[in-house]
């Protein structure tokens, strides 16, 4: 069956008009799949300011900087990361060119610009903005104004930019996303065009020319024009004609049309590859050593359970490793195997670790000494930190999925819980919530049905060095029974402190952090927590000692029930009554 794709009815004018420049500058890009269904269509519209006479350059720089930057963004990537990120790095440029520059005091003579953008992607429009340009939603015969512009208002004729692209070193743009239906139409002009042509004739212009877009925003710029518009002019116009379905196209056309393997056995030749033994087997897929006929390399062949053949998200999720692999080049993230022929089954191809897993050394060193921990830990977190910078959220770190090769680097090399912001845009909102990672590692916002964030991550990573030290988890399996804020207020940190090892204090209280049941109170990044663990932290060490609860709580509440028998005796003793014969 033939899938749908998005798409677009578009049109666009711009012209100098009455000015001997155009300092306006818009445009349109909407490319071929794949890159359509990854990226989306974009519409970027940008006016200078006429005290500049640069700021067509900046208008310009703006636009054609964001249809190719924006494009050339990882597809993992959220479209408002990766819209704020090009922005971003356009206003540092503009605003050093005017800082480097003749005017480099007077702003209103530099390389600035207001900018208004939409990208649509899949079903979902997502809109941009800085300034005054605006972006209107054509609903029936009026105009409904989605921005807001950026003046302040000196008095009832004279106004100035608040914000606009260049203006200063930091960018503060406005963001908002809707969801889309077929026909909806979004409209973006400068302001020589909205405070000139009436609402009535732009609509009805663009009513009347639905087959001819183009037309219809020149008849919208002649009309300004013709009201008395002393400015440049700019218009463009986007109606959806057809959204595609809300799946990763590529991944949801291989779920459904491969078959699973048949059965794999040793010294069995399967799709160019000899199995040589199982390596991992479970409720959810089979894994296995083989070789790779070709080039003799031994790699790790993935299969999908047979349970699960007729799951269609757990089959794309499983499709979804592979690609997660595909785009990541990280030594502490396990690669993908470039495949060299056509795939005709579901399978995944990974190199093959040559190790254990963490769980497996954990057993091999009960007690590891510090600088050991230090290391793996900071490798597990190298490789987040790869994940991360893709806006990738792992999801289910635990010791089963870190491998430790022979030279001791350490892998993860589970994906199947990976969230990748990119492809969620892209994918229909689960019915219902399911719990991807392991619930003694699993960050306790989770369990609320909360989305997951960097810090899940680092919460996941802080047991992890918790376990390591202490051979237990730090709220014992207490995270996984509470379902409320309530609840989860009442759980109770125990230190990793332990009379018979030597752990400093302040390597606990980078622990608590890390592992703290609320996110906002974690560590921000990565990074700091990674320094806090080789840097003895100021504020760890001036807290005061830990009660006795938290630091030995069975002996708190052996202490607490011999008081309360000593105390049970002595109102026993007041009470007895002498008995005279």
């Amino acid at each position: 069956m033939m899938m749908t794709t998005l798409r677009i009815a578009f049109g666009q004018c711009s012209e100098k008009g009455r000015k001997a420049v155009n300092q306006d500058f818009s445009g349109i890009q909407i490319p071929a799949d794949p890159l359509l269904g990854s990226k989306g269509a974009v519409a970027a519209l940008a006016d200078g300011i006429s005290s500049s006479a640069v700021s067509h350059i900046a208008s310009e720089t703006a636009v054609y900087g964001f249809l190719e930057d924006y494009y050339a963004t990882p597809e993992s990537w959220s479209v408002k990361t990766a819209a704020q990120r090009v922005l971003n790095a356009t206003n540092s440029w503009l605003y050093a060119q005017t800082r480097n520059g003749p005017n480099r005091y007077v702003l209103d003579q530099g390389y600035v610009c207001t900018f208004s953008a939409i990208v649509i992607k899949s079903a979902t429009v997502h809109l941009f903005h800085v300034g005054d340009t605006r972006i209107y939603y054509l609903a029936g015969d009026r105009l409904e104004q989605l921005t807001e512009d950026h003046r302040l208002w000196a008095s009832a004729e004279q106004s100035y930019l608040s914000r606009a692209l260049g203006m200063g070193e930091h960018l503060e743009i406005d963001y908002q996303s809707y969801p889309l239906e077929v026909g909806d139409t979004f409209v973006l002009m400068t302001d020589g065009v909205y405070e000139f042509a009436p609402e009535h004739f732009i609509t009805d212009t663009i009513h009347g020319r639905q087959d001819d877009l183009d037309g219809a925003c020149h008849r919208i710029v002649e009309e300004a024009l013709r009201q008395g518009s002393g400015d440049n002019l700019s218009i463009q116009v986007m109606r959806i004609e057809a959204l595609p379905e809300p799946v990763v196209t590529e991944l949801h056309e291989q779920a459904t049309t491969l078959p699973l393997p048949p059965p794999l056995r040793p010294r069995m030749v399967f799709e160019g590859y000899e199995i040589l033994r199982e390596l991992h087997n479970s409720h959810r897929s089979h894994v296995y050593l083989a070789l790779d006929c070709e080039s003799g390399q031994r790699v790790a062949l993935k299969v999908p359970s047979v349970e699960l053949r007729g799951n269609q998200l757990y089959l794309e999720r499983f499709l979804t490793e592979e690609w997660i692999a595909r785009r990541l080049d990280n030594v502490h993230i396990l690669k993908a195997v470039a495949l060299t022929r056509k795939r005709h089954s579901l399978y995944t191809v990974t190199e093959y670790v040559e190790g254990q897993t963490l769980t497996q050394w954990m057993v091999d060193h009960p007690t590891p000494d510090l600088e050991t921990v230090r290391d793996i830990v900071e490798q597990i977190a190298r490789g987040l930190q790869a994940l991360h910078r893709q806006e990738m959220l792992h999801q289910d770190l635990r010791p089963d999925n870190v491998m430790i090769d022979r030279h001791g680097t350490v892998k993860l090399i589970d994906f199947g819980s990976v969230h990748v912001a990119g492809i969620a845009e892209l994918a229909p909102t689960p019915e219902h919530w399911e719990l991807l990672g392991t619930v003694q590692y699993t960050a306790p916002e989770y369990f609320l049905g909360e989305a997951g964030s960097n810090q899940s991550d680092i919460f996941s990573l802080g047991v992890i060095a918790y376990q390591m030290l202490s051979g237990r988890t730090p709220y014992g399996t207490q995270v996984a029974k509470v379902s409320t804020r309530a609840a989860q207020r009442r759980l109770v940190y125990r230190p990793v402190l332990d009379e018979k090892r030597a752990i400093p204090v302040w390597i606990d209280g980078a622990l608590r952090q890390a592992v703290q049941v609320n996110p906002r109170k974690r560590y921000p990044e990565l990074s700091e927590f990674m320094y806090d663990l080789r840097h003895p932290n100021a504020r760890f060490l001036q807290q005061d000692r830990a009660p006795l609860l938290e630091r030995n709580p069975l002996l708190f509440w052996k202490g607490v029930s011999f008081i309360l028998f000593v105390i049970v005796l002595v109102l026993l003793g007041t009470h007895l009554v002498p008995v005279h014969s």
